[in-house]
């Protein structure tokens, strides 16, 4: 079982509790840090975010069926009182429990169901390429996004584009996805390209700083849409193999080599975990 099958398992299971990253680090035998970075690049959601939806939806569920009363729901899903639970309830369902209680049905709300426990199972991987590399340095530009809803990402790219080829210094040919800091349900997303020994980045753009590891290059043999079964199977495979990702900064790329379509978004794709030694 892979760790993000582990945490899934533990979550659903004792979903009523005070689950947190230490009972998770615990169980897995990971790290805190190590488990904030993977579970939401495998599933969209951050340990918080996910506990969350699904009390949530467990709440509506039981709103829509008639609970007599609203308080009890929300002790029930982990809330104090009943203003905090409304304001959640809102935040994630764009309507307040009371329209819910009052209508009795669920139409028009999109309930977060339990992930896969097998969530790689339908993704066929081969054995990375293993390969070591020095500090890299990378240009490019940052920006914020929802971790479950990344539907920015696609402008990030097209804002980028006039740089591919422009910047004096870069590695051509290639361009980087880099995720840094994941906190909460957001997460920094990077578009970038590798520059060259001693090159630095035009002002204009953001430095990010790789530093030296050993990297599990995975082939990605889809298209974007799929590319988080992709990242899923590959954290499996690294599990079953006995190998450790990197929890340092930036240690998870997603490269674009010279035969990528961005018009289809296919070919030449690849996801980069970075290994502790």
């Amino acid at each position: 079982m892979s760790v993000v099958a582990k945490m899934l398992w533990v979550l659903e299971s004792r979903s009523r509790e005070p689950l947190g990253l230490d009972e998770l680090a615990a169980v897995t035998g990971r790290s805190r840090s190590y488990l904030s970075r993977v579970f939401p690049l495998v599933t969209g959601y951050s340990v918080t975010a996910y506990l969350r939806a699904r009390r949530l939806s467990d709440a509506a569920r039981q709103l829509a069926d008639g609970a007599p009363d609203i308080l009890s729901v929300a002790l029930e899903a982990g809330y104090g009182s009943h203003e905090a639970f409304t304001r959640a309830f809102r935040d994630q369902f764009g309507v307040t429990p009371q329209m819910i209680r009052r209508r009795r049905h669920l139409n028009g709300i999109t309930l977060v169901e339990p992930l896969r426990m097998d969530i790689s199972a339908p993704v066929s991987i081969e054995p990375p390429r293993f390969e070591n590399r020095p500090a890299m340095v990378f240009a490019g530009l940052a920006e914020q996004h929802q971790m479950s809803n990344p539907a920015g990402l696609p402008a990030q790219w097209q804002r980028f584009q006039p740089h591919i080829g422009h910047i004096d210094g870069a590695i051509a040919g290639t361009a980087y996805g880099i995720v840094g800091e994941i906190a909460d349900n957001r997460f920094e997303y990077v578009v970038a390209m590798q520059m060259r020994p001693g090159a630095e980045p035009p002002a204009d753009l953001e430095r990010v700083a790789v530093p030296p590891l050993k990297w599990a290059r995975f082939t990605h043999g889809g298209d974007l849409s799929t590319i988080r079964q992709t990242i899923g199977a590959a954290e499996r495979w690294l599990s079953e193999h006995g190998h450790e990702p990197s929890e340092a900064a930036y240690s998870f790329l997603e490269y674009y080599g010279p035969a990528f379509d961005a018009r289809s978004g296919s070919g030449d794709i690849e996801i980069w975990f970075g290994l502790k030694h």
